[in-house]
This record gives structure tokens, C-alpha cells and sequence, in this order.
């Protein structure tokens, strides 16, 4: 056994957190709110590494795209962006499910359900990854029917078609994230992350600056990257690595499959109704006047704040992870003291992120494109990216929240009330009733849905009964243990 392991079964004796009277009875709030802090960045630091360097893997691409031609650019951009993101919303929603089960018993310190929950995301998963195939095989109709233009539909269904791999990546690749993530093996997820984005950075140098191969093998060359993720995870896990969590393949993983499935699309529909609302301003956009300036104008937005969204997304899944290790430890208050120091955390970040794109707005087009058109319809956007930025700093950790308790399936209705039944209409009359272009779409989407849907959650968790939620996490736990018979 590995001193870490060792480690983790000493630390079982101990609570997560002290119990909050414990440390007011010392009156010393502010060591209270060190130690909350540090096992926040402990996930988040990571996760943030993690999420940027995956994301970069994506921007750089494109970035690589963007100096060969505009065509090249949008066509990579729709591919990735909404195809891949896509795919990509439906397979994290799902194994999300993770965050919630393995966080549980990792706090309750039943370390061998981890393994099984794992290997059961890994079945559902494979299954869903089979169904969504056709997603990347009929990506030029799919295109032209939502209004994109020939040129851009054709080449993008040509790019598709050599994401595959990536996707077929993704189905073990998350779990096996969510697994690792779940106990605080965060130096395996650094490194192994880093290591793909070195990779990545050498292949596309070496494709594009060295062979002039061409926008086909710029993006084939991604795989390699996603290839490392997928073997570095595995390796570390099968190969001693997790000795208390990973017993080896069971049998036990196809058991209690339809449990396990509604918990994981329950988890899919609440994150994939928010990824699919962004690619809905793609598409939207495709349909404006001028619409090659406008898609490349707002991929590049989009970009932007998706590598910053990276950010509270890691402390979405920070928060996910500390919530939930608190709730299956029977410390409610130890859950809503992680909460708010997460979402505290978070909002201080993103202002510092708003501050850098108002003050160096008329510079950020540069990254991608040096045609001077859209160079100065991202500065007319920069605004509505910078409001985005904010609003994205809270709604992510309360999202974070809902998946460390469980709350899916009530996150799932609140996101399609407002995201879909008032979010897209509004963006449209904006952007096309009232003839406002892509301004007035992203206006009506950002306003119109995530800014509603931030209120209802917060509204929500101020008033959770935090201690019921401990009560209901050790129910969930009975009720999900493989050995319960």
C-alpha cells in the first residue's frame, strides 16, 4: 500500500471539515476560511490546469485555422464548436452523474464504489457514443438546414468526420476524469494534461509550419493528443495507481444499469440544455447578414470566454466534488460553507477577467484573424463578452452546488425554462425582429436566460436545509452500494 493510500485511510477517522460551532466556539473564522480555501484550489487549481490545457488543444487549432483562410476558420470553428461541443455537452452530462456518486462515497470513505460507478458511466457512455455517430456523419445537411452556406456546411462535414476519434475519447476519458477528480488525485490529471497539450502544440506546429499539410491534417493530428489523456489516465488507474479505489473490471459494473442510466441523463440534460444554448448563438448567427464576419467575429467572443469560462467551471467542478465529499461525510454545514466560499472565490476571478478584456479590447481579435472587418466587429461584441464573463462567474458554482446535492433533475426544468422558453425567443426578436445583428441575439440569450436561471438557483440554495441534504446524501449512498444486500 502507497503512503498516499495510507494517508486516506488515517484521514478516515477525521471529518472533512470541522463542524462550523466547533470553530466559532474558537472564534477563528479566518483559519476556518483557509482551510475551506486551500481544499478548494487543491481541486480547482488542477481542474483549471486541466480545463484551459483541453480547451487550448481546441483554440489552438483554430487559431492555426484562422491564418490559413476565413473559410478554414469558420468551417473549424462550427465543427469544433458546435458539433464537438455538441457531443461533448451530451458525454460530460452524463458521466457528471460521477461528481455526485463517487463524491458521495469518497466522503462517506466506501472507496471501493468509486471502481464500480466508474466502469458503469463507461457502459452508458459506449452506448450513447454509438447513438450520437450519425451526429458527425450528417454534419452538412444538418448545416444547411440551419440556414449555413454552402462553402462553409461542405468543408465542415469534411473536418467532422476526422473528429470521431476524439469523441470515441471521450467516452472513457471523462468517467476516468470524474473518478480521479472525485478522490483528489490532481497531480496525475495535471501532468497527463500538460503532457496532451505539449503534444498538441508540437503535432500542429509540425503539420501546418513544417509540412504545409493543409486544414485535414491539422485537425487529425488533434487525436494524438486526446490519445495521450485516454492512456495516461488508464495507466496510472490499472497500473497501481488508485489500489484502494480500482479493484480491477466487475461484473457488478451492468448492475443497477437503469438506476445509474436516469441519474446519468438526468446529469446530460442539465449540462447539454446550457452547452447546446451557446451553439444555438452560433447557429443563429449563421443566419445574419454577412454571416461569415459575424460567425468568425463571435467564435472568436466565444473563444474567449470559453477559455475564461474554464475558470468557474473548475470551480464548478471543485465545488461539485467538495459538496458532495461534505454531504456523504454528514456535514451540511461543511456543504454550504464550501458554497460560498467557491462562489466568493469565483466572482473575485472573473472581475479580474472582465478588467483585462475592456482594457485590452481592441486587441483580442488579433489572436485569430488579422482580417481588420472582424477585427472591429469583435470590439463592437467585447462588451457583451465582458457581461457574459460576470454573469458566468456565479451561475457555474451554483450549478456546482446542484450537482454535489443531487438537484439534476430540478436544475434540468429551470435551465430549459429559461434558456429555451425565454432566452432563444428573446434573442431572436432582438437580433432579427428588431434588426440588432448578432449584438441583439447575444443580448437576448445572456439576459434573456442564464442571468434568469442565476437568480432561481441562488434563490434555491439560500435556502437549502443543508443538514436534511446530509440526511438525504447517506440514503442515496445505501441505496447506490453495490454490497447493500
Amino acid at each position: 500500500m502507497s503512503s498516499n493510500e495510507a494517508l486516506i485511510i488515517e484521514e478516515a477517522k477525521l471529518p472533512l471539515l470541522e463542524d462550523c460551532t466547533n470553530e466559532q466556539e474558537r472564534g477563528n473564522f479566518v483559519r476556518k476560511l483557509w482551510i475551506e480555501s486551500k481544499k478548494l484550489w487543491h481541486i480547482s487549481g488542477p481542474a483549471i490546469l486541466n480545463r484551459v490545457a483541453n480547451f487550448s488543444m481546441f483554440v489552438i487549432t483554430q487559431a492555426y485555422a484562422g491564418h490559413m483562410s476565413d473559410l478554414e476558420l469558420a468551417a473549424t470553428s462550427i465543427a469544433i464548436n458546435v458539433i464537438l461541443g455538441l457531443d461533448f455537452g451530451i458525454l460530460l452530462g452524463m458521466s457528471s452523474a460521477l461528481d455526485t456518486l463517487c463524491g458521495q462515497a469518497f466522503g462517506a470513505k466506501k472507496y471501493y464504489m468509486l471502481g464500480i460507478y466508474m466502469q458503469r458511466s463507461w457502459v452508458v457512455l459506449s452506448i450513447i457514443g454509438v447513438m450520437l455517430l450519425p451526429l458527425f456523419l450528417f454534419v452538412t445537411p444538418i448545416l444547411k438546414f440551419f440556414g449555413q452556406t454552402s462553402e462553409i456546411a461542405e468543408l465542415a462535414g469534411v473536418i467532422s468526420l476526422y473528429l470521431i476519434p476524439i469523441h470515441l475519447a471521450y467516452i472513457f476519458y471523462l468517467p476516468m476524469h470524474f473518478f480521479l477528480q472525485s478522490q483528489l488525485k490532481n497531480i496525475v490529471i495535471t501532468w497527463v494534461s500538460l503532457l496532451a497539450l505539449l503534444v498538441h502544440v508540437f503535432l500542429c506546429w509540425l503539420v501546418v509550419n513544417k509540412f504545409h499539410l493543409g486544414i485535414i491534417a491539422l485537425v487529425a493530428s488533434g487525436n494524438f493528443a486526446w490519445l495521450v489523456l485516454v492512456l495516461g489516465y488508464s495507466g496510472y488507474i490499472i497500473f497501481g495507481g488508485c489500489t484502494l479505489t480500482w479493484t480491477g473490471f466487475s461484473v457488478e459494473a451492468f448492475s443497477d444499469i437503469w438506476e445509474f442510466a436516469k441519474l446519468s441523463i438526468a446529469s446530460g440534460i442539465m449540462i447539454c440544455l446550457e452547452v447546446w444554448y451557446d451553439k444555438a448563438l452560433m447557429l443563429m448567427t449563421g443566419n445574419l447578414k454577412s454571416a461569415k464576419t459575424s460567425i468568425e467575429a463571435l467564435t472568436i467572443c466565444l473563444n474567449i470566454n470559453i477559455w475564461e469560462l474554464m475558470f468557474p467551471l473548475s470551480f464548478f467542478a471543485a465545488t461539485g466534488v467538495r459538496v458532495a465529499n461534505e454531504l456523504g461525510a454528514g456535514n451540511g454545514k461543511g456543504a454550504k460553507f464550501a458554497s460560498i466560499i467557491s462562489v466568493v472565490t469565483s466572482i473575485i476571478i472573473s472581475t479580474f477577467f472582465w478588467m483585462l478584456i475592456m482594457i485590452f479590447r481592441n486587441q483580442l481579435a488579433y489572436l485569430f484573424s488579422s482580417n481588420e472587418i472582424v477585427v472591429k466587429e469583435v470590439n463592437k461584441l467585447s462588451p457583451f463578452l465582458g457581461a457574459t464573463i460576470l454573469l458566468n462567474s456565479v451561475q457555474p458554482i451554483l450549478s456546482g452546488v446542484a450537482v454535489g446535492s443531487g438537484w439534476q433533475k430540478y436544475v434540468a426544468f429551470i435551465t430549459l425554462s429559461c434558456y429555451y422558453l425565454i432566452g432563444l425567443p428573446l434573442g431572436y426578436l432582438l437580433g432579427f425582429i428588431f434588426h440588432l445583428g448578432v449584438q441583439g441575439v447575444w443580448a437576448g440569450l445572456v439576459f434573456g436566460g442564464p442571468a434568469i436561471q442565476t437568480l432561481i438557483l441562488a434563490w434555491i440554495t439560500a435556502r437549502c436545509d443543508w443538514d436534511k441534504e446530509a440526511e438525504k446524501a447517506k440514503l442515496h449512498l445505501t441505496k447506490w452500494d453495490p454490497n447493500k444486500n
